[in-house]
């Protein structure tokens, strides 16, 4: 729950002119990465939770290399690439190699400094080849290399993060060394540094025990919201429904993988194995057959090319989309986790708000029974207990009573100032979970549209390629003559 040493919530988001640019620097009034910007877009027109941008960013990741080889300390490094014209980068075009320990510290700081924007995640480290020592053969980088290049991509759409100075430093500083990279950064800026730090994560805080966070945990896992936000409602909704899809189409697509080509050759389950038996089969028909053995072996390498096809689509199509199609239903995993950490910060407003009702009830019962307006008959059995208590503690007297009400009136005075503090924090951040929603919404339709683009793309050329291969041996089989 929100305590009295934590304070507000400080939104991020500048308000400047959204621009569009293309890759020149030159303003443009075509679409985004992801998200709409015109030169023509006014004020006036826009909403009051749209996101506005600086700039372009354009990331790359690519050359995954093996370093340190044949050492306990052997690690993949890979070569990230920046092409921006946002004020906050020194340098329009930027180069650096980064290891994926220091994509997981970018992460993990951004999540920190920006709890309510939707910080994209990234591929998980615990896998199969972290215990075989797979994770250093060719197919493994590559796929790392994806995911990695596909975090950038949605960190450089999002209007807020992409002007953040670790990321700028993740691409510009040669002296990145963890949390240290401040120090060999410019001085001049820190105090950029210290802008972009929500005022709700300060720097130094006592790091609460397991036992704390248990609680809270426990806590917080049974309590609701009382009076929900219908638009948060809706979102909510919104991100259901859209995971059920994903999900969804994530089984649909493997098996589909698995019954056109499941990787293993040996089982003859999956439907290139099956194109590869039938040709074999056929190959051998055609050495029983002396006067048709010519097309009968064109008809096996056809089928052999059509199995080649299905394994080449499954591979170069398939495997990624359902890559991409898991990593997107872990994006709005975050997307999720940010409307969650919203709902929080209301829940803290309310049982504050609850804790000062009842201590301002308290102490109006105190002051009732001092001036002999009232005692403890018709206020309930709780203050009714309390004082039987006082009275055999021997506090049932007029001045221990006082003393407790200058203690409830420091008490109440602190709690409304909590209270105050927690209703601007929830507004505030009510507010960037609306404008994360439509950063969201674009960045996940440019994403669909790639990704659906890319698979049907990949279906068109295997069925091209396949129309070829079958339009070919067409004409060898009518040459067969068949004696009736």
């Amino acid at each position: 729950m929100l305590g009295e040493d934590e304070d507000v919530f400080e939104s991020v988001a500048w308000e400047t002119p959204a621009t569009g640019y293309d890759v020149t620097g030159t303003p443009t009034l075509s679409s985004g990465p992801g998200f709409r910007q015109s030169t023509e877009d006014s004020s006036e027109a826009r909403g009051p939770h749209d996101p506005k941008w600086e700039g372009y960013l354009v990331t790359s990741v690519r050359d995954p290399v093996k370093e340190l080889p044949e050492t306990k300390d052997t690690y993949v490094s890979y070569l990230v690439i920046a092409k921006t014209n946002l004020p906050t980068f020194s340098q329009q075009n930027t180069s650096a190699r980064r290891r994926f320990t220091d994509f997981v510290f970018l992460r993990e700081h951004l999540a920190k400094d920006f709890p309510a924007c939707v910080v994209p995640p990234l591929p998980d480290k615990h896998r199969l080849e972290y215990i075989t020592g797979d994770r250093f053969s060719i197919e493994f980088m590559e796929r790392r290399r994806t995911d990695l290049d596909l975090f950038l991509k949605r960190l450089a759409r999002h209007p807020t993060l992409q002007r953040s100075t670790l990321v700028r430093a993740f691409f510009e500083s040669t002296e990145w060394v963890g949390l240290n990279y401040i120090l060999v950064d410019e001085a001049n800026r820190l105090q950029h540094v210290q802008m972009h730090q929500h005022i709700a994560h300060p720097p130094v805080e006592p790091t609460p025990s397991v036992l704390d966070n248990l609680s809270d945990t426990l806590l917080n896992a049974f309590a609701k919201v009382r009076k929900p936000d219908e638009r948060f409602l809706a979102m909510r909704e919104q991100v259901d429904k859209f995971e059920e899809g994903l999900a969804g189409s994530e089984r649909i697509w493997n098996r589909i993988r698995s019954r056109t080509n499941d990787g293993n050759m040996e089982n003859g389950e999956d439907l290139t194995g099956d194109y590869h038996d039938l040709a074999v089969a056929v190959q051998g028909l055609g050495f029983l057959e002396s006067g048709i053995t010519d097309p009968l072996n064109h008809f096996s390498n056809t089928l052999l090319e059509f199995s080649a096809l299905l394994r080449h689509l499954s591979v170069t199509t398939t495997e990624p989309f359902l890559v991409h199609l898991h990593s997107l239903l872990a994006y709005s995993h975050a997307h999720r986790a940010v409307l969650k950490l919203r709902d929080q910060k209301q829940l803290d407003l309310e049982e504050l708000t609850d804790y000062l009702s009842g201590v301002t009830a308290e102490r109006d019962r105190l002051a009732a029974v001092v001036s002999g307006r009232a005692g403890s008959t018709g206020l309930g059995l709780g203050a009714y207990i309390r004082d039987r208590v006082d009275a055999l503690r021997g506090a049932d007297d007029d001045r221990s009573r006082v003393e407790r009400m200058r203690k409830l009136d420091v008490k109440i005075k602190e709690l409304q100032d909590a209270v105050t503090t927690a209703h601007e924090t929830s507004d505030a951040f009510s507010d960037e979970t609306l404008k994360e929603q439509i950063i969201f919404q674009r960045a996940k339709e440019a994403e669909m549209k790639d990704m659906l683009g890319s698979l049907a793309d990949g279906q068109m050329e295997m069925y091209h390629a396949s129309m070829e291969e079958w339009e070919r041996i067409i004409p060898i089989l009518q040459r067969i003559r068949v004696d009736v």
